[in-house]
């Protein structure tokens, strides 16, 4: 079974686009490799999908767009700084150059155009690169068949073998980011690979080896781990520490799962035919609900100060990027990185100020709706000079 990042390998620049890839009658999401299969109707929330048509439903309620994932991926995969980065972000949620300045803290209106040129320029030289290499395809005999390079949003697969862990290694990594013992939350997941692996070993050890759960249940348990569980939840299955079927139905131990018990479990998942099928449904609608997005305002405030840095998304439930690129030291605004690396992290709370209620009027446009609501917290609490961390009114008007 191909891992997701075979698939979005192997995908030609159309599939990715789109989200998905078709083997015969499959489709396959190349983020994550989750499949739908032809003939099957598949319900959400009332609504009954074929399956490409539940693909892209799918798609929108696990990942966002294939656009916020592409932009998760690994610099060396992208290409692209962390600004840049930050730039295609507030672009993709059509905010205005001033609007981009304003939130991101950087140069001036002027700037962000500037920025908006390099891109274009970027994207050109891409087209002529591409391009290149499929011509090239036809004369170089010596170039690999297929890109070997991993395509993953962290760094490359961990086998055991790879670390000279001592007992005293492990327990110092354990005490360092497990502060209320290991069977207390994660302090952060922001560390060398190497503790990595030791921390995410501690965590396997909270699943059950004769058990199997489902994508559900392995989320209820990692939330209490940390709130980035998804991310927690993907290093288990890179490493090994944790299987799962390739529709994502069923998880359970990897480094201890009896391949026997499996098969009899895959038996019996069988036999329950039709029942099966009702529960996998209600666990899809379970999730949809859970994964359901809602635009809003936020803010990241300073509590030994007051200070606060606002901001608004399209989707409240990705703000938790905004603590992981302050922890990697890279968040864009320079004031509010500053004082993050100054107080540490446990001075600052994310707080969602507003939540953006839906409209039933044809003519709504959330867009436009979410810039006058974050127009209204900038006038509401003025986060300039000593009270937040944008530039002065003037700057920020520009």
């Amino acid at each position: 079974m191909k891992s997701s990042e075979s698939w979005l390998q192997t995908a030609s620049l159309e599939e990715i686009k789109r989200g998905y890839l078709e083997e015969g009658h499959v489709y396959v999401c190349v983020c994550c490799g989750y499949r739908t299969e032809t003939g099957i109707i598949y319900p959400e929330e009332g609504v009954l999908y074929e399956a490409a048509r539940y693909m892209r439903v799918h798609i929108e309620k696990v990942h966002g767009s294939v656009f916020e994932y592409l932009l998760e991926l690994d610099k060396s995969v992208t290409g692209l700084s962390d600004v840049q980065r930050g730039l295609l972000a507030q672009f993709y949620e059509g905010k205005k150059d001033a609007e981009v300045q304003k939130a991101l803290g950087i140069g001036s209106a002027s700037t962000i155009r500037n920025h908006r040129f390099v891109l274009k320029e970027k994207e050109r030289q891409a087209k002529v690169f591409l391009a290149l290499m499929e011509l090239l395809k036809s004369k170089d005999t010596q170039a690999p068949a297929e890109w070997v390079s991993p395509v993953t949003r962290h760094e490359h697969t961990i086998h055991p073998g790879s670390f000279d862990i001592t007992e005293q290694d492990r327990q110092k990594v354990l005490n360092k980011y497990f502060p209320e013992g290991t069977g207390g939350p994660l302090m952060t997941f922001h560390m060398q690979q190497k503790h990595k692996y030791i921390v995410l070993t501690e965590i396997a050890k909270r699943f059950d080896p004769e058990r199997q759960y489902s994508e559900k249940q392995v989320n209820e348990l990692l939330k209490e781990v940390h709130e980035d569980y998804v991310e927690i939840r993907r290093y288990l299955i890179d490493y090994g520490l944790l299987k799962r079927e390739s529709d994502g139905s069923q998880y359970w131990m990897g480094s201890r799962a009896d391949q026997q018990s499996v098969a009899d479990g895959k038996q019996e998942r069988k036999e329950k035919g039709e029942q099966e099928k009702m529960n996998r449904r209600k666990e899809l609608q379970e999730q949809a609900k859970e994964v359901k997005t809602e635009a809003g305002v936020y803010q990241i405030r300073n509590e030994r100060n007051n200070k606060v840095y606002i901001d608004s998304t399209l989707n409240l439930k990705t703000i938790n990027g905004q603590r992981f690129m302050l922890q990697m030291g890279s968040h864009l605004n320079r004031r509010l990185q500053a004082e993050w690396n100054e107080y540490g992290e446990n001075a600052f709370v994310i707080e969602v100020l507003e939540t953006l209620k839906p409209d039933d009027n044809p003519y709504y446009d959330p867009k436009e709706s979410l810039a006058k609501c974050l127009n209204r917290w900038f006038e509401k609490l003025e986060p300039y000079g000593d009270q937040g961390y944008h530039g002065d009114k003037k700057q920020s008007a520009e």
